[in-house]
């Protein structure tokens, strides 16, 4: 039997969220503070991707600089309708909520238009009979939680002409079982199925508790009673599993009738610690007495599963998934869509021509919040290895230029070429906030790259 691989999307691609058009399907993350942001991914059979384009391209769009590396965007939705594409999504410590539109997924996507009735994050657009609902996590009832995580799910008429909302309707007030103090509820999204609607959402925190939750009404705006069995996908109980804390689902129907969902998941090494980040998976959904249950047959979410469409001819050509490398010689006259920059660029620092990259050296550094002279890529492995050819020469030990393997702003290392008593010297930082004099980098090796003479 043939089969794919999870993650279908390797390496730091969370908060997935997934629409079929005709026989394609689509699939936008978060990105943070990462520029350009909001990948697009396009497939016609679940499996193999191709990154077709992001959606935050321009400088005007948007506005991270200033935001730590886990602010910014969070959480995107996309959906279609009557031949337009919406993205909705919440600018973390910015500016809130916003919708883009574009008619082709490749882009060029409008600039963000500010939902500023919408307080919370996570907003998601659901269309049916001529309608559209904005349906999205929010604070606790009159603002006042009565524990800590205490959330809601709450839903909005939207006028997609004119991009407003209507008076707001509270669906879910906590959780499954508001009693049992339910954490962190976020992520919804809403689905028609015969004669319910089903609100999807995300439980219990982005560890391992994490958790997919389903809510069903008869009526768009409820009441929605919840699964009896809630949790509809966990792995609460595989602590010691290679997969943990799935959650934030979203479910997507094929041309056959069958039904997936994609969600994120991570894959610690040791204990919760992983440095893959939180990467995008896919399992089959079996609709149950009219309850969607996702993973349904398997006692934990695996590795390998049947393929989604045995029908179709599979490309195995995808770079995201399974034991994959790339090589970039920076032959094309633009970076390759893989590559991201750290927070929107100001000025024009990076320089290719062919078969080489240029990075301007500026003052920024990456445990700063501006933009520092950084191109990345996502590791896509537990373990890896990566090399690069590098020219750089310099008669100061401030200047350095290298490779970094970087986690966040407080947590990465550095090799690089400098200098010191007028000899090139290649070193090992580790990023650490040393009070004394405000370096956030410790020294851990240096050798001389040059013999003396």
């Amino acid at each position: 039997m043939l089969q794919y691989t999870n993650p279908i999307l390797a390496g730091f691609y969370p908060d997935p969220s997934i629409c079929r058009v005709g026989q394609h399907y689509y699939l936008v993350h978060s990105t943070f503070a990462y520029f350009p942001s909001i990948p697009v991914f396009q497939s016609n059979n679940l499996v193999d991707w191709e990154l077709i384009g992001y959606v935050l391209t321009r400088a005007e769009q948007i506005e991270l600089t200033g935001l730590g590396v886990s602010k910014g965007i969070f959480a995107p939705s996309i959906r279609f309708h009557q031949g337009v594409y919406y993205i909705t999504c919440t600018l973390v410590d910015g500016k809130g909520n916003f919708v883009v539109t574009a008619k082709d997924p490749r882009g060029p996507w409008s600039d963000p238009v500010w939902l500023t009735n919408i307080t919370g994050i996570d907003p998601s657009l659901f269309f049916e009979n001529g309608n559209a609902w904005i349906v999205y996590n929010s604070v606790a009832p009159q603002n006042n939680p009565l524990y800590n995580g205490h959330r809601t799910i709450r839903i909005q008429n939207f006028d997609v002409h004119n991009f407003t909302t209507s008076k707001e309707t509270l669906l879910i007030n906590g959780g499954t079982y508001l009693s049992k103090n339910p954490r962190w509820i976020e992520g919804p999204h809403l689905y028609k199925h015969k004669d319910f609607f089903y609100l999807i959402a995300a439980e219990g925190g982005t560890g391992d508790e994490h958790a997919v939750v389903a809510f069903r009404s008869k009526a768009i705006t409820g009441p929605y009673e919840p699964y009896a069995h809630n949790p509809i996908l966990h792995q609460r109980l595989q602590s010691n599993h290679r997969i943990t804390s799935t959650g934030h689902a979203d479910l997507v129907e094929t041309t056959s009738g069958e039904w997936h969902a994609v969600f994120l998941a991570c894959r610690p090494y040791a204990g919760d610690h992983y440095n893959t980040g939180r990467e995008t998976f896919l399992v089959p959904v079996s609709w149950v007495e009219d309850w969607p249950l996702l993973n349904k047959g398997y006692e934990k979410v695996n590795q390998f599963y049947p393929l989604p469409h045995p029908e179709l001819t599979y490309l195995n050509r995808s770079t995201y998934s399974g034991n994959v490398s790339f090589r970039d010689d920076f032959e094309c006259p633009v970076l390759e869509n893989d590559w991201m920059f750290l927070r929107t660029p100001k000025e024009k620092w990076v320089y290719q021509e062919k078969g080489k990259l240029s990075l301007r050296l500026r003052p920024e550094t990456c445990s700063g919040q501006g933009n520092p002279s950084f191109i990345a890529r996502r590791q896509q492995h537990l373990k890896c290895t990566a090399t690069a050819s590098i020219t750089f020469s310099t008669s100061s030990c401030y200047e350095k230029a290298g490779m970094a393997v970087f986690q966040n702003e407080d947590h990465f290392y550095f090799i690089c070429i400098s200098q010191k008593n007028r000899q090139r010297v290649l070193e090992l930082y580790r990023s650490v906030l040393i009070p004394a004099d405000g370096s956030h980098m410790n020294l851990l090796a240096s050798t001389l790259l040059d013999a003396p003479p």
